[in-house]
């Protein structure tokens, strides 16, 4: 089976979602130390300028929700609802880029001089975001359709009309469900 992992660009997406485990309930991000091990882990410098423990802990998830609501609407092939886009505007507002020219006349985006924390990390998603909508590959980030699960996977398939994370256990246990549903109709 092919890799699930996203590409350079959208593994900091992939890796903030996957903070939580809905199915066990087990928050990394709330876990001591949660939001300083997924700065450092990007090379964030921790705290930004006026931020406190708490105020990034709410940041950081807020960010993640939105970002799984996005890739939920992926695997769905729909909109991003009105709410989760004006969040998703007011922390990527906060976390402003830069245009930086390269020694090879080529551009990137990268996160403004002088941020620090969150809002260094947020706009890390949001240059990697922006990434990723150049290249065709940020839809193909997609969220379980599995209500226990929404795990972030990426799409590889050639269609990229996949809706697990993994066909052996999500997949599986929603097809029994339908197969199921049939024979009691049935019956």
């Amino acid at each position: 089976m092919a890799s699930r992992t996203a590409p350079d660009s959208l593994r900091c997406v992939q890796d903030l979602v996957n903070t939580l485990d809905i199915e066990t309930g087990a928050d990394a991000l709330s876990a001591d130390g949660g939001p300083g091990a997924l700065l450092r882990a990007y090379g964030v410098a921790e705290p930004g300028p006026g931020e406190g423990e708490l105020e990034a802990l709410q940041t950081l998830q807020a960010l993640r929700e939105a970002l799984r609501e996005v890739c939920l609407a992926h695997t769905a092939g729909t909109g991003v609802p009105e709410g989760t886009a004006r969040t998703l505007e007011r922390l990527f507002a906060a976390a402003p880029l830069v245009l930086a020219v390269r020694p090879d006349g080529g551009a990137t985006l990268r996160p403004a001089p002088g941020l620090g924390g969150v809002a260094q990390f947020t706009a890390g998603v949001a240059a990697g975001i922006a990434s990723a909508v150049a290249d065709g590959t940020w839809t193909r980030l997609k969220a379980c359709e599995a209500h226990d699960c929404r795990w972030v996977f990426y799409d590889r398939s050639p269609a990229g009309r996949s809706r697990w994370c993994t066909m052996a256990v999500c997949g599986s246990r929603a097809k029994m469900r339908t197969y199921r549903a049939r024979r009691a109709e049935s019956g």
